[in-house]
């Protein structure tokens, strides 16, 4: 930890933690320019919903959607990423038509989603359920029915449209964590900071605002 924590060297590897549906889209071609802008740095990138890896030292960084993130990491709130329910256009129209509830597609992928799916469809029965936010994507674009999801994704998916507008109870907080023993060294300050200046940029389609954004 005391070689780690003192290396000024801008290469070596690096390990990253992200929620798959952030690190395979929005986050990917920040990924990128890192890479690019830093080549020695060997970056790998983990898939993963928990800080366990992170507080283990089985990662440097973690990328995190919390409103609580584990007091023995350190790091920053970046973002406010906003939530709401997304079906295919197909699918909204109709209900805007003919009204009627819409069918829910059952969320496993996290405590959240699964959640605020409880609140919003009862005891309603799902004819599919998916325990990944990309599958439910899909799901989505096949007409299956309604979902959360966060904005950055439903907001940039030209064949999904919104069910509703925003609620703020369903916004969390992006955070970029640090192990304690990391807070100097050079390639994890270097990475953090080139990626909070990207999500920042991003901030309006994280927090379900972009005017390009399909209603």
């Amino acid at each position: 930890a005391a070689v780690l924590g003192k290396d000024t060297d801008l290469a070596g590897p690096l390990q990253v933690t992200a929620i798959n549906n952030m690190a395979s889209t929005i986050l990917m071609p920040m990924f990128a320019s890192f890479s690019q802008a830093h080549p020695q740095v060997e970056l790998h990138v983990i898939v993963s919903n928990s800080d366990a890896s992170l507080a283990q030292r089985e990662a440097d960084v973690a990328i995190r959607l919390t409103d609580s993130p584990t007091d023995t990491l350190i790091g920053k709130r970046v973002v406010t990423v906003a939530s709401t329910i997304y079906g295919s256009r197909p699918y909204i129209e109709q209900l805007r038509t003919l009204g009627g509830e819409p069918k829910w597609i059952g969320a496993e992928c996290c405590t959240f989603h699964r959640t605020w799916t409880k609140q919003n469809c009862g005891d309603q029965s799902h004819a599919f359920s998916s325990d990944d936010t990309l599958l439910t994507l899909a799901a989505l674009r096949e007409g299956l029915g309604v979902s959360f999801l966060p904005c950055f994704m439903g907001d940039t998916d030209p064949l999904l449209a919104r069910y509703c507008a925003p609620d703020s109870a369903h916004n969390l907080g992006l955070w970029i964590l640090l192990h304690q023993d990391l807070k100097r060294t050079a390639r994890v300050l270097a990475f953090r900071d080139h990626m909070v200046g990207l999500i920042h940029e991003k901030r309006n389609l994280f927090a379900g605002k972009l005017p390009e954004a399909h209603p």
